[in-house]
């Protein structure tokens, strides 16, 4: 028998059978949470950890979020790892808008996150600036155990229904 969050036992005597409570919002909060599909958004040296996360090494599919997608329309989570300069600012939101509803966001390392050290007139100074960020993953660049711990928390996150959109 599988045994699914939010399952109880039933309180009635010796029928051995178990009764299912919980709301229909924790259980596709639930499923949200464990089927992740990122959408990698790399423009500068965090891409390269990444890209490490993802490796068998690492093996992020653990957690069920293994499936890559370069489409915007097929994935969940656009992780964003590196500098964004203006030019770059529109297009990462068009792909951002092209995401099916409901959608995440991780800032992956400094440059993403405040800008980095790149204090110039054409460098966004942190992507919330210019989309809704969920996620803050520290480092320059951050190392894939510290990428795996923030797509760890957006999960928790989504099943605790606290990103609900």
């Amino acid at each position: 028998m599988i045994t699914l969050p939010g399952e109880r036992k039933s309180q009635e005597p010796g029928e051995g059978s178990t009764w299912f409570t919980s709301t229909l919002d924790y259980l596709v909060n639930w499923a949200r949470g464990n089927s992740l599909w990122p959408l990698p958004f790399g423009t500068a040296c965090c891409a390269i950890e990444f890209m490490s996360m993802v490796s068998s090494h690492y093996d992020i599919s653990r957690f069920g979020a293994e499936v890559v997608r370069f489409s915007p329309r097929q994935s969940d989570v656009m992780i964003v790892a590196g500098t964004i300069v203006d030019k770059m600012a529109p297009v990462m939101k068009k792909i951002y808008d092209q995401m099916p509803d409901p959608k995440y966001v991780i800032s992956m390392g400094a440059c993403a996150t405040s800008g980095g050290f790149y204090r110039a007139y054409h460098v966004v100074q942190g992507i919330d600036e210019v989309l809704p960020v969920d996620i803050w993953v520290p480092g320059c660049p951050p190392t894939p155990d510290g990428l795996m711990y923030g797509i760890l928390k957006l999960k928790e996150k989504i099943e605790r229904g606290e990103l609900d959109r």
